[in-house]
């Protein structure tokens, strides 16, 4: 028979450390990411019931938003980010969805945050899923990144500087919703179109830099402003923003008041006027061209108050011959350069470019026009959004 030999002295540790350096080269974990999956590991970063905590003085719409369970992985990550730690073993457990979720809230919370792409690389345990080390993208060097952050505040100041301190909150906003549009050019090919250096520095951007410098400056100024994902009805993804005024919600999309976005242009023809149909816009108004995604619940956007075509004067609730004829030529006689009309129904809007355009409503003016500059012809621009039933036209 065989003989059954009991193991040398000190074989037990010896089978254990082999176990247990086995089981770190399997899984990618460090002894100490070990003790952070058995619970023996407390998370410096995160506190069970803290309230307190170091986040910029900003109102984290979506740290607020996220059922609690994000909570720790989201501190975390914030924490580990605003100190520029680009990458690092995790002390939250958290799985790969929870990880993104948060990742992303992150972000959207914090355009501050510039140095950081939307991507990252994750490591997993690969028997629990517990995402266990995290590298996030990066579009600027650690050792420039004090310098753009002097820069990006500096360049968000003179945004404001410039604003009159006596504007309602209103007219704050809407000022730096022109500014941006004004000093920043739509491009695809942009350098950090994602972050809010493009805007802001590049002053060239897409919508994602858009809607960051406009959440950067509001911030800064004290005011609540979200970041908003979605998509474009019959096109891509999208970024706009959420603001809130006297305790109301309001869409605000800076991108689309661009002029590059700003109509559907008629008959081949151009017009550069700055469109207010994205400035505190309802649901029901932003809901006609985009579609918000599903990463976090939205405050209701149902007032309508600081619609800007009603607080200007530009609002027809029904078609009026007289009220529009001399809307019109008053926008003339005064020399103003430009008129934007927006009506209340589809049918007031539809009899209104049927008069102006067809019957020719629009030549008194372009007569006073040629008599008052003395020539024998004037043209004039014009383009619509059927959307929201607005018309503008541009005296030329």
């Amino acid at each position: 028979m065989g003989q059954v030999r009991e193991p040398a002295a000190g074989a037990g540790w010896k089978l254990a450390a082999l176990f247990l350096f086995l089981c770190l080269i399997l899984t990618g974990c460090s002894l100490r990411q070990m003790g952070v999956e058995a619970g023996l590991v407390e998370n410096p970063y995160y506190q069970e019931g803290d309230t307190e905590w170091d986040h910029g003085g900003i109102e984290e719409y979506y740290f607020d938003h996220l059922p609690s369970e994000y909570n720790e992985i989201y501190r975390e990550l914030y924490s580990r980010l605003s100190a520029g730690e680009d990458s690092g073993d995790l002390y939250a457990r958290t799985d790969a969805d929870h990880f993104w979720k948060a990742y992303y809230s992150v972000l959207a919370d914090h355009p501050e945050l510039f140095w950081l792409d939307s991507g990252a690389e994750i490591q997993s345990n690969a028997f629990s899923g517990t995402v266990v080390h995290y590298s996030a993208s990066t579009v600027v060097e650690p050792e420039k990144r004090e310098e753009m952050r002097r820069e990006l505040e500096e360049a968000a100041d003179a945004c404001i500087a410039g604003i009159d301190p006596g504007f309602s909150d209103y007219g704050k906003i809407k000022a730096v919703y022109e500014y941006l549009i004004n000093e920043t050019d739509y491009d695809s090919d942009a350098e950090d179109s994602q972050c809010v250096q493009s805007a802001l520095l590049g002053r060239a951007s897409v919508c994602a830099g858009y809607s960051k410098a406009f959440q950067y400056i509001l911030h800064r100024m004290g005011y609540f402003c979200t970041y908003i994902t979605g998509s474009i009805k019959g096109g891509g993804d999208h970024a706009w923003n959420i603001v809130r005024i006297d305790g109301n919600y309001y869409h605000v999309d800076v991108t689309w008041g661009d002029p590059v976005f700003a109509t559907e242009q008629e008959e081949g023809t151009g017009i550069s006027l700055m469109n207010y149909n994205y400035l505190c816009c309802t649901d029901e108004e932003i809901g006609l061209t985009h579609t918000p995604g599903d990463a976090i619940p939205l405050p209701a956007c149902t007032e309508d108050y600081y619609n800007y075509y009603k607080l200007n004067g530009m609002y027809y609730e029904s078609w009026d011959y007289d009220q529009v004829y001399n809307a019109l030529m008053d926008s003339v006689w005064s020399g103003r350069s430009s008129i934007v009309l927006k009506f209340g129904s589809k049918e007031a809007y539809e009899t209104a470019r049927r008069e102006l355009f067809e019957n020719n409503m629009i030549n008194d003016a372009d007569q006073y026009l040629m008599r008052q500059y003395g020539v024998k012809s004037w043209n004039n621009r014009y383009a619509v959004d059927e959307n929201f039933y607005v018309i503008m036209i541009q005296w030329l």
